[in-house]
């Protein structure tokens, strides 16, 4: 039975098909039909000549996954992610059925796919906008439509709008909902990943131009996981752009540096900068400076380096499992920066403790407690960092998931909805 850890590896594969796949565009859905039966909707999205094919198990993650895909003179199509998984079949002469056979591993079965109209689509209705932010790289951007203020959520670290499937469309009865995929991820551009392409800065301002170019009022950006950097980037630079931000679970220190706490990833970037500077410098002033600077940060850094020693002890011995979008994702980490001082009206919401077997699925049962308590003090910490904000409201919800929206749906949507009702929002 295919499973989220599954779904979640099949992120941001090879995904370019050849021209002659044209016919594979737009929607095709069907039913799996295995001991447990589950439903998956193919997508083909044109984007200039290129068509780029993903898939959506709609029972299991509302994720879009890149898959491969090759249709032969005669109608035969095959999708497939390298070993996982693949569909092998034969597309009708009228162009609207595929007939085939899905196969992983030792499981196989028999699905017919359909092409699918907006009307009869398995998915939330939705519309698709792409944004361009920079030379070849457009976003993805997905309008749920709804009448009011505008809402732009932001998804975390390795999802795409996608995440927001089943949550955003709770608030187009007050609200005009969208959801941006950040570049590098799913159909939206991939540049070169380095630390310039992906700066925390730059994804800010890929979103402040989507905002621009849908003409967007003062909207409330909402984001989960990394996208606090995002929020925090725009929130600190231009507060007069956007009537509030909504963290969810976004609240850790790449969004709210705290010099009480410090950060090792933070700290560790700096001193890198400043090793680099001492390096440079020529006897005087200049050096007297970075060495004065270097000698301050260094106690700090020190002590977060105690504390990852004593996170790393606690997990497994051995490589950890590469990640589809390792490269992505450490362009991303390199490039954050420290946010200090943010003045619009946030909500903050956090999951504290985390729901440790969920938030640490390698670890042992016995190291679990000691992991979970680390982590506990860790969030304590920036709770108490947004707390000394004057225009932050913050919510904690126990033993919740990192996916807050998603472990504690009700919650997050009613503290949403409150503090939006504080907001003087445009409702014209």
């Amino acid at each position: 039975m295919l499973c989220r850890k599954l779904a979640r590896l099949l992120l941001l594969l090879p995904t370019l098909t050849a021209l002659h796949s044209q016919d594979i565009d737009g929607q095709w859905q069907g039913t799996v039909q295995t001991v447990t039966p589950f439903r998956i909707v193919l997508k083909g999205l044109k984007t200039g000549d290129q068509l780029r094919t993903f898939i959506i198990f709609v029972d299991h993650n509302p994720e879009y996954l890149p898959i491969s895909t090759d249709v032969g003179p005669d109608g035969e199509v095959k999708f497939s992610v390298s070993s996982w998984f693949s569909i092998e079949g034969k597309m009708g002469s009228d162009g609207k059925r595929i007939t085939g056979t899905w196969s992983a591993g030792v499981e196989s079965g028999k699905v017919e796919l359909r092409r699918a109209s907006q009307d009869e689509s398995w998915l939330t209705r939705s519309t698709v906008h792409w944004a361009t932010v920079a030379p070849k790289v457009s976003l993805e951007v997905i309008d749920w439509g709804g009448s009011g203020p505008p809402l732009v959520f932001l998804s975390g670290l390795g999802n795409t709008a996608h995440v927001f499937d089943t949550f955003a469309p709770k608030f187009i009865s007050e609200y005009h909902v969208y959801c941006i995929t950040r570049r590098g991820y799913g159909a939206s551009g991939s540049p070169a990943p380095d630390a310039v392409n992906y700066s925390a800065d730059q994804l800010g301002d890929d979103v402040l131009m989507v905002i621009d170019s849908l003409g967007l009022n003062k909207p409330v950006l909402v984001g989960h996981s990394i996208a606090g950097e995002e929020l925090s980037s725009i929130g600190s630079r231009y507060p007069k752009i956007i009537a509030g931000l909504i963290y969810l679970d976004a609240g850790y220190p790449f969004a709210l540096y705290s010099a009480d706490t410090g950060d090792t990833r933070l700290d560790a970037l700096e001193v890198q900068k400043q090793l680099s500077a001492y390096l440079a410098a020529s006897f005087g002033a200049d050096r007297r400076r970075i060495i004065a600077d270097l000698l301050s940060q260094l106690p700090r850094l020190q002590k977060g380096l105690q504390t990852d020693q004593k996170h790393d002890a606690l997990y497994p011995d051995g490589p950890s499992p590469k990640q589809p979008d390792s490269q992505i994702r450490q362009a991303i980490l390199n490039g954050e920066r420290k946010y200090n001082e943010i003045e619009v009206p946030i909500l903050a919401i956090f999951a504290n403790p985390h729901n440790a077997a969920n938030y640490f699925p390698h670890v042992s049962q016995e190291n679990l407690a000691a992991l979970g308590a680390l982590d506990q003090a860790r969030t304590a910490a920036q709770v108490k960092a947004f707390e000394k904000l004057k225009s932050a409201k913050v919510v904690v919800l126990p033993n919740a998931s990192h996916y807050v929206f998603s472990s504690n749906e009700q919650d997050v949507e009613r503290a949403m909805k409150d503090f939006l009702k504080t907001l003087d929002l445009n409702r014209h």
